[in-house]
């Protein structure tokens, strides 16, 4: 095998013992095989730190510090990276920046000469530390006696032309004349107090003892806050300015890991229901705080893009544009030039939308089900792989699902390079004939700990007390049930092509049908047009002269049962709240109303009121967003929506840590219903009310990959006979169940290999 060939099989490991080699070793040339790296691994930070030393070594300083210009914009600032500088400075006759630049470090260490751990042992490095921190130029000297003029005065020879980085560097030895430091700069008191937000107080003991000085003096100072920020994240930033989360001390823990010890690039492996996307808003927040993340990019499922945009509003204070907003289709290009999106990811990956972002430079990069990535050959892999990122955060409650060959995929996107081949991992890390049975679960463990987090139950002691659900099926009035059918028989009765091209349009005329009769009234007004068939608007008129509903009813009843109780109400249609409150106030039963409508006061007053005064809350879809409503435990789905993600984000409203009593959820729907048929599956096939808030997004998103669940249910509905229709809604349970069972073996796989050993305590 050639050489040649042997240095493209390097991995990024390989490259750097091999500049580290070089580096201690007299007559080897450092620089030239770091630049060979660097053109297999150009972004990758270790790597542009040991290069910048390289050059050093090599007395090229100009390409040290182009190399730590990358670092910078990087954010990848270690103690290490500013020795460099420091010495490229010298190199470089800047011995007044250099010396600065290391006693500012040293008084905010107060160690005197061990500023730099990992370079104890870099002898070069030793020498110039010790010739910067004990040079004492005469123009120094001079300026204290006379003024800054005289040293400009001091400067007779004209500019020296440019010289090669060996001559500088003899030049501008020690002791050296004036004729090698740069030009004073222009002396300025500062009439505005500046103050940076550091952590460690530290550094404002420096900066409050440093003398205003120069604009250069100045620039050095603002280099030490921010060098300051970078260096700890002991305290997190973020904390205090977190809206209505109820943080919890491991995830506290896990933000700080991902911050300190893996860099911002870790798989989250959190069990379900722990708060991984809490972990990493934190994460998000504490950068952005700093300054080190401007341009995100967050990839969700579909179902997922609004609830990660009221997560990121509600409780981090971070508004996004979502690939729901109509901008991405009237201008894809201004739309991805958006500093903070959350898409999609089947929607970003067509290639209308992948050309512009392929283009794009991301600081974070957050991919949300990311055990969606497991198969390297699939477009969701490449279409990740193919993005520039910085920090990189893949969320999954079950990183393997089928074979170890899918923590090899995962691995070669946070650590490109990690391994040469598959093959080679197959090799060492999986049994032969069992691709699920780890060849040697500890040395397995210890690879996963550099790039995963995964808390337990057990670890965090999560108690959520038990939830109880109940059906409410509703008997419909003769001329209800007599107008849902003749909907149901008008939308059989239409051309496949319609059906496609208004499926949505149709999905809620159906929706809305099983909420109210005033809903149904509303939106067939909005459907039936001039050009609409009669039946259409004949349906519409006789919507209109239904006066109650079977449903509102059984809700009476409900909340008669225990009228002191807190109960939240969830309604999907405007029309049927407004019909509601018209009830409720017909009634005399007391309630507060939450939709979008409102202000942010009027929201925040229609809470209050349900906390302190009434026992019942009429709310859309909205309701509580970002809100702590564990002081109610009683939940009534007045309409079912046909996602059922959407009904675990309800019950997640109240269902949650922090939650003290019994929990009960009643499922409305009227009989001979699209929404009969979806409980009759949530609860008999899956037992959906009994599995823990999130479980069910973690296995729907498998069977959701090529069509969404509500889709198929209307394909279902819409089916010609009786016969086709049990059957349709019967595989459908079908697909359901096999995916729950997959994810319950998954489940098993990750518990079985991972355990208890990566959680943060």
């Amino acid at each position: 095998m050639t050489e040649e060939r042997e240095e493209k099989d390097f991995t990024a490991d390989d490259w750097l013992e091999e500049i580290e080699a070089c580096l201690s070793e007299k007559g080897r040339r450092p620089l030239e095989i770091a630049q060979k790296a660097l053109q297999q691994f150009p972004d990758d930070g270790a790597m542009l730190e040991l290069a910048a030393f390289a050059a050093i070594v090599e007395e090229e300083p100009d390409l040290s510090l182009r190399y730590l210009k990358k670092l910078e914009r990087m954010y990848y600032l270690t103690r290490d990276t500013f020795l460099c500088r420091a010495v490229a400075l010298a190199q470089l006759g800047k011995w007044p920046l250099a010396q600065q630049l290391l006693e500012r470090i040293r008084a905010s260490e107060r160690h005197a000469y061990h500023y730099f751990p990992p370079a104890v042992d870099r002898r070069w490095a030793q020498k110039w530390v010790h010739d910067i921190l004990h040079w004492k130029p005469r123009a120094v000297e001079a300026r204290k006696r006379r003024d800054v003029h005289a040293l400009r005065e001091s400067k007779t020879e004209p500019a020296a032309p440019k010289r090669s980085a060996a001559v500088l560097r003899a030049q501008a030895a020690p002791g050296g004349s004036p004729e090698q430091l740069l030009p004073p700069l222009p002396r300025f008191t500062a009439k505005i107090p500046i103050r940076f937000d550091m952590p460690d107080p530290r550094a404002y003991e420096l900066l409050e003892r440093s003398d205003a000085g120069s604009a250069e003096d100045f620039v050095l100072r603002l280099d030490l806050g921010h060098a300051s920020l970078f260096q700890t994240f002991d305290e997190l930033m973020c904390l205090p300015q977190l809206c209505g989360v109820d943080h919890y001390w491991y995830q506290v823990e896990t933000a700080r890991k991902v911050l300190k010890q893996f860099r911002g690039r870790v798989l989250l492996a959190d069990e379900v229901g722990l708060g991984k996307t809490i972990e990493a808003g934190m994460v998000l927040k504490e950068y952005i705080l700093r300054g080190m993340v401007e341009r995100v990019l967050i990839l969700t499922p579909a179902s997922l893009v609004g609830q990660w945009r009221e997560e990121m509003a509600t409780k981090f204070g971070l508004e996004f544009l979502t690939t729901q907003d109509a901008l991405i289709h009237r201008d894809p290009a201004a739309f991805w030039a958006h500093p903070r999106i959350i898409a999609s990811i089947a929607t970003a990956r067509r290639e209308v939308h992948s050309e512009h972002l392929t283009q794009l430079q991301f600081d974070l990069l957050i991919v949300d089900e990311a055990h969606h990535l497991k198969n390297r050959g699939s477009k969701n892999w490449k279409f990740v792989d193919s993005l520039k990122k910085r920090f990189l955060l893949l969320l999954s409650a079950t990183p393997i699902q089928n074979s170890l060959i899918e923590i090899y995929n995962v691995l070669t996107l946070l650590k490109p390079g990690i391994f040469k081949t598959e093959k080679e991992f197959r090799s060492v890390h999986v049994t032969p004939g069992n691709p699920r049975l780890p060849a040697n679960r500890e040395r397995l463990q210890e690879l996963m700990r550099d790039v995963m987090v995964r808390n337990t139950r057990a670890l965090v002691d999560v108690r959520l007390p038990p939830r109880r659900a109940a059906t409410v099926i509703a008997e419909p009035t003769p001329e209800e049930l007599a107008c849902y059918q003749e909907l149901s028989r008008l939308l059989r009765s239409l051309p496949e092509e319609s059906l496609v091209q208004h499926r949505m349009a149709l999905h809620h005329l159906l929706e809305a049908a099983g909420s109210s009769p005033r809903a149904a009234r509303a939106s067939l007004e909005r459907f039936a047009k001039p050009e609409t068939s009669g039946e259409w608007r004949e349906l519409q008129e006789r919507y209109s002269v239904l006066a109650g509903s079977a449903k509102s009813d059984a809700l009476v009843a409900l909340l008669d049962r225990n009228p002191s109780e807190k109960k939240m109400v969830f309604v999907r249609f405007r029309e049927t709240l407004y019909m509601l409150s018209d009830l409720l106030s017909g009634r005399d039963i007391p309630f507060s109303r939450f939709d979008g409508s409102l202000t942010g006061p009027e929201k925040d007053g229609a809470i209050e009121k349900f906390r302190e005064e009434v026992p019942v809350l009429l709310s859309t879809e909205s309701g509580g967003e970002g809100r702590n409503l564990q002081f109610c435990n009683t939940l009534i789905n007045f309409d079912l929506p046909w996602n059922p993600q959407l009904i675990e984000q309800r019950i997640g409203r109240i269902h949650r840590i922090g939650q003290a009593r019994e929990v009960f959820v009643f499922n409305l729907a009227l009989k001979h219903t699209v929404e009969e048929r979806i409980l009759q599956i949530l609860s008999e096939k899956i037992q959906m009310f009994e599995l823990v808030v999130g479980e069910v997004q973690s296995f729907l998103g498998e069977m959701e990959e090529d069509q969404a669940f509500a889709n198929l249910v209307f394909a279902a509905w819409v089916a010609q006979t009786e016969e086709a229709r049990r059957n349709a809604f019967d595989r459908l349970g079908e697909q359901l169940l096999a995916a729950k069972r997959g994810y319950e073996t998954a489940k098993a796989l990750d518990d079985e290999i991972f355990g208890e050993e990566f959680e943060v305590a």
